[in-house]
């Protein structure tokens, strides 16, 4: 009977024997591995977005925040560029300068001008372009990259050329200018021929770039507007006029803002366009904007002061468009 008992005790390797239990020392094991993972996994939910953006707020401290605030305790203080560790306090002497300054005065209102120059046909221009490209065409793909040409062209490359074209001797401009019986034009040395001449070579740059972003901005307006628009009678132009524009507001409103913000920081196309004039812009400072009377006073003059209060004036002026584009906004919120 024994033998019997025996051989009918499935063996531990046969089909239905009972599994045998681990150890207790591997299943402590195990729970303290998957506390570790767990761990390491709480750890990393946590802390991961942090490292991520680390580096961009790394780069921002040390080129954004370090020079803003550097600039700052130099206005207000009289230091030279030749040894930016001897400052002598002086408060707001270098603000209140500038305020007496007529170079500042006149270096803001060719800001001013060129930028209005250069703004408001460039954008009329953007939204023609792009109401254009909106359409159904053949090859818009090919004209959509060709109108962003410029934009990725350098600011020394177009500035360059564009002096060849403005030039008063053997220009083409006042080549078709003389064809049309028009007198030979000095561009670089009258004050609004060569505000107009700069503003053209910003016009030429940034047009197809806010062309794109005006065209994206269509291609969002849904399609029933339009077709309720023609089934009223509406021509294309009206649905220009009273569907497109409307809906583009918002998209209007950043692109001037934009553009109002790059016209105050100009610096390289009237730096280069004449390039025997340097930092003055011009024989009697006609183009000098705002960028090139800081470059003038920092890098030229070496009053690294004065230069710092003209950032700081320029920062100011910046802050006052960003105050006026969101009192804009909030208004565009309520009336729609």
């Amino acid at each position: 009977m024994a033998s019997d008992a025996t051989a009918a005790a499935p063996s531990p390797g046969e089909e239905g024997a009972a599994p045998a239990r681990p150890p207790r020392q591997d299943v402590a094991g195990d729970e303290r591995r998957r506390e570790r993972r767990s761990r390491r996994y709480r750890r990393d939910v946590r802390w991961s977005p942090y490292a991520f953006v680390a580096p961009f707020f790394a780069f921002f401290a040390a080129f954004g925040l370090f020079p803003l605030l550097y600039t700052g305790w130099a206005s207000l203080h009289r230091v030279e560029l030749t040894a930016p560790n001897d400052m002598e306090w002086v408060g707001l002497r270098n603000f209140s300068r500038l305020l007496e300054d007529e170079f500042f005065w006149n270096a803001l209102q060719n800001t001013v001008t060129i930028g209005l120059i250069s703004t408001v046909p460039q954008l009329l221009m953007a939204l023609g372009l792009a109401h254009l490209l909106n359409y159904r065409l053949r090859g818009s793909m090919f004209f959509r990259v060709a109108v962003l040409t410029p934009y990725a062209t350098s600011v020394a490359a177009a500035t360059l050329v564009f002096v060849l074209l403005f030039g008063r001797d053997y220009g083409m401009i006042n080549w078709a200018l003389g064809l049309a019986g028009i007198d030979t034009v000095d561009w670089q040395n009258g004050t609004w021929t060569s505000q107009i001449a700069v503003s053209t070579i910003v016009i030429w740059r940034w047009t197809g770039y806010n062309a794109l972003i005006y065209l994206a901005a269509m291609q969002s307006i849904p399609g029933d507007l339009y077709e309720s628009a023609a089934l009223d009678g509406a021509s294309r132009w009206q649905q220009f006029v009273h569907v497109t524009v409307p809906s583009l507001r918002p998209t209007i409103l950043f692109t001037c803002v934009v553009s109002t913000i790059g016209a105050t920081q100009l610096f390289g196309e009237p730096l280069l366009y004449n390039g025997a004039a340097g930092a003055t812009g011009g024989a009697e400072h006609q183009f000098q904007t705002l960028g090139l009377y800081l470059y003038e006073q920092g890098w030229v003059n070496l009053h690294l002061g004065r230069a710092s209060a003209i950032a700081w004036a320029m920062f100011l002026i910046l802050l006052v468009i960003g105050a006026v584009n969101w009192l804009l906004v909030r208004r565009l919120r309520k009336s729609v």
